[in-house]
Parts: C-alpha cells; sequence; structure tokens
C-alpha cells in the first residue's frame, strides 16, 4: 500500500500488524475473513480471496446497520428540526456573553432531545468505520498472516527454499531484483536475523507479492524446486485471481505491467475498478437524504456539502487506482451494500408517522430529565407542583414580608424536615408550603 513515497510505508507493516490501535482491530477482521475463507473453501469448494473480501463486507456492514439506521435517522430528523435550530441561532445572534451562550446551548440540547437524536450522530458512523477500514488496509494487503489457509499454502515451499544452502543471499538477490521499479514491493524485508519462524514469514511476505515474471525469476535462483514452485504458484494465482486480475496489486501497477506485456484486457479490467468505485460512490451519495435549504448559512453548508458530494467520487478514483485490487473490491461493494441499504431505508422513513416518532422521543426526552433530577435528590412530584405555580402570582402584604419569606430556611410543619437554603427542594417546598396555607 504506497502512496506518496515512504510516509504511506510506516503506517503498514508487515506479517500481522502490532500497532496499539490498528494491530487488534486487524487481528479480529482476520479471523472473521479467515473463518468466512474456511466456510467457502470447505463447504462450497470455493478458495477465492475476492469473494472472501465481498462477504466479509457483506457482513460488516450488517452489523453496521443498527448504527447506520440511527445515523439516517438523525439525518431524517435534522431534516424538520433544522428550522428551529436556526432560529435559537438567530435569536442569539451576536451575542457572545456566558450567559447567553450557555442559554443558546441549552435551548439546542432542548430541540436534539426532542427529536431523540445525538448532535454527534452523524459523525459515530466514520468515527466507527474509518479504523475499520484502515486495519482492513492491512488485512488485504498481506492476506497470509491473517488467513491460515493462504499462508499453509507457501508452506512446503518455504520449507524448502529454508533447506537450500545459501538461501539467505539467494533470497536477498531476488527481493532485491524483484523490488526494483515495483512498488509493491516497497516497505517489504527478509527477516534472516531473528527466530526462524519470523524468517519463515517474511519469505512468505515476499512470495505473496510475486508476479508470473517473479516466479520464473524464483525457478532460476532455486533450480532444485522447480516443481513446487510451479505448484505454488498455481495455487496462488488461483486464490488471487479476481474476474482475471491480481488482487494484490493496484490497478496502476496491474496497467504499466500489461501494458509492457500487451495484456490490453486487463488493462481495461484494472481500469474498471477506480472507476466503479467512483460511480457507486456517487450513487449511494445521491440517494443519502438531503439536509433542507433555509437560507443563510444553512446555504453556504448546503453548497459546500454539495461540493463534497462531487469530490468524494474523484477522491475514490485517485485513492483505489494506488491500492491493492482488493482494497478496490472492498471499497465498491461497500458503496454496493450501502446503496442498496439506504434505497431500503428510505422507502421505511417515508413511510413512517414522523409525528408520532417525535411524541414518543419527546416522552423519553421528559423521562430521562426526570430521572436526572431525581438523581440529584429532589422528587420529581415537588418539581413537577413547582413548575405549576406562577410565582408572580403571589401576592405579599408588604416587600418586607416577600423578602423575608424568600430568605428564611424552608421547613415542613408536618415533618420538621430541613431543606438547604436556596435549593431547589427549598424553593419547591416554599410553593407547596403556600399552597397549603391558601387552600384552608
Amino acid at each position: 500500500m504506497i502512496i506518496g513515497g515512504n510516509q504511506m510505508d510506516s503506517l503498514f507493516l508487515l506479517t500481522q500488524n502490532s500497532g496499539k490501535i490498528l494491530g487488534p482491530i486487524a487481528k479480529v477482521l482476520g479471523y472473521l475473513m479467515n473463518a468466512i475463507y474456511v466456510f467457502m473453501d470447505k463447504f462450497l469448494n470455493i478458495q477465492n480471496v475476492g469473494l472472501t473480501i465481498i462477504v466479509f463486507t457483506i457482513v460488516i456492514y450488517f452489523c453496521l446497520l443498527p448504527l447506520t439506521y440511527k445515523q439516517q435517522k438523525f439525518s431524517k430528523m435534522s431534516q424538520i428540526m433544522n428550522p428551529e435550530i436556526q432560529a435559537i441561532q438567530k435569536k442569539y445572534k451576536n451575542r457572545r456573553d456566558q450567559a447567553s451562550v450557555q442559554a443558546m446551548n441549552e435551548e439546542t440540547q432542548a430541540v436534539y432531545q426532542k427529536y431523540g437524536v445525538s448532535p454527534s450522530g452523524s459523525c459515530i458512523f466514520m468515527i466507527i468505520q474509518l479504523p475499520i477500514l484502515f486495519a482492513l488496509y492491512r488485512v488485504i494487503y498481506n492476506v497470509p498472516a491473517y488467513i491460515t489457509n493462504v499462508k499453509n499454502t507457501f508452506d512446503g515451499l518455504v520449507t524448502g527454499i529454508m533447506g537450500t544452502a545459501g538461501y539467505q543471499d539467494t533470497m536477498n538477490s531476488f527481493l532485491t531484483s524483484v523490488s526494483e521499479k515495483n512498488s509493491v514491493f516497497r516497505g517489504i524485508t527478509l527477516n534472516f536475523s531473528g527466530t526462524s519462524q519470523q524468517a519463515h514469514d517474511s519469505i512468505i511476505d515476499v512470495l505473496y507479492k510475486c508476479t508470473s515474471s517473479n516466479w520464473t525469476l524464483l525457478q532460476d535462483k532455486f533450480s532444485g524446486l522447480s516443481d513446487v514452485i510451479a505448484s505454488t504458484q498455481s495455487a496462488v494465482e488461483h486464490f488471487n485471481n479476481f474476474l482475471g486480475i491480481n488482487i494484490v496489486y493496484s490497478p496502476k501497477t496491474i496497467i504499466a505491467t500489461s501494458f509492457q506485456e500487451g495484456h490490453y484486457v486487463l488493462i481495461i479490467l484494472a481500469l474498471l475498478v477506480p472507476i466503479l468505485a467512483a460511480l457507486t460512490q456517487f450513487l449511494n451519495i445521491r440517494l443519502m437524504p438531503q439536509a433542507a435549504n433555509n437560507g443563510g448559512q444553512q446555504e453556504a453548508m448546503a453548497s459546500q456539502m454539495k461540493m463534497m458530494n462531487y469530490m468524494m467520487p474523484l477522491y475514490s478514483v485517485f485513492i483505489v487506482f494506488f491500492l491493492p485490487v482488493g482494497v478496490g473490491i472492498y471499497w465498491i461493494a461497500g458503496s454496493v451494500i450501502r446503496s442498496l441499504q439506504q434505497f431500503l431505508l428510505n422507502k421505511h422513513f417515508d413511510k413512517m408517522d414522523l409525528e408520532k416518532v417525535i411524541k414518543e422521543n419527546q416522552a423519553k426526552a421528559a423521562a430521562k430529565n426526570k430521572k436526572k433530577i431525581e438523581k440529584k435528590g429532589v422528587a420529581g412530584e415537588q418539581i413537577a407542583n413547582a413548575a405549576k405555580v406562577n410565582t408572580r402570582n403571589i401576592q405579599y402584604k408588604s416587600m418586607a414580608d416577600k423578602a423575608a419569606s424568600v430568605s428564611r430556611k424552608d421547613t415542613t410543619p408536618d415533618t420538621g424536615k430541613k431543606y438547604k437554603e436556596g435549593s431547589m427542594a427549598s424553593k419547591a417546598n416554599l410553593v407547596k408550603d403556600f399552597n397549603n396555607k391558601n387552600t384552608k
């Protein structure tokens, strides 16, 4: 996975990645891909990494469907609640004092609670998806480290190579030859200074990237292993072949190699990968619900989003052109699945009674707020009673009586329970006491 030289090289470690964040995610994804590959091999007699990636993508997006639903619900609700948000923003326009900012935030939060959505709802899906995407790149870039059956394919050949006298020098010479002007080998090294297992795995890392001409050179280097090299090459090309192209190599590399060898059909197939990535991305964006345009700042944001809608497919072309075809397969499959999900969700939301959903969300928000209040030590009933009283209608004989009433410490005559002066409980009890006296 090479983009722009050595900066990208350091992001992708061969064999299994040991990064603190992406490493564990890559291992989990590797376990899942390995299980899918084994299942397809055992029950369907299919050994194909490309198809494994497609099935893997379906499983991943199925698992993310609840999150996708919440994200799309947020987008749908945003279309309805945006006018209210904008009214609040207009209300506090040019008011930057702390009280105004706090009041605006509270009123804005109340609108989100009313519609039952989270302000961060549109970001959560991307935050979760990105680590998966980057970790998946690592898995696809070095499949033998994660899919056991693929790695086992190389074992016999690697054992034969390591049993050949002077194999270290021969393999170093081989890597130097094949890596020249071939970016797919950039960042790959042979580790002969560690354990025998590390040496074994590093040889597999090299062999997995080999093209047909590389395999021919390997037979020249290890002439005594011609038969096992030929059988290994056949197996590797079989499970790495997807519609005639090798998923290990990027479209850029395939086009350059095929042009030299005169394989023009492969050039067309390689070009289709980034093109399909862009088209499916564009389709997915077109199906996404668009925020309502209400002028002003919202109009400027809508204009920026429209530009992004055209930039993202172009970005897909650039990225997929330089990444392994396996990553492009994931990108295309993901866009197709998201588009299908989006189509079905749009149909679902079009039939949904949004007024009923809003009322349910309001009830949930009210219950949630009541629980928060009760956790702070104030009974919900007291707050409800206090809220019903219009304190402006309370009559006092004099201003002195009013001041004394507000400043005194409250004590409920029946229980003798004392409340902290100035607390919500104290104020609620004051209203309750006043109502009791006036009803007698």
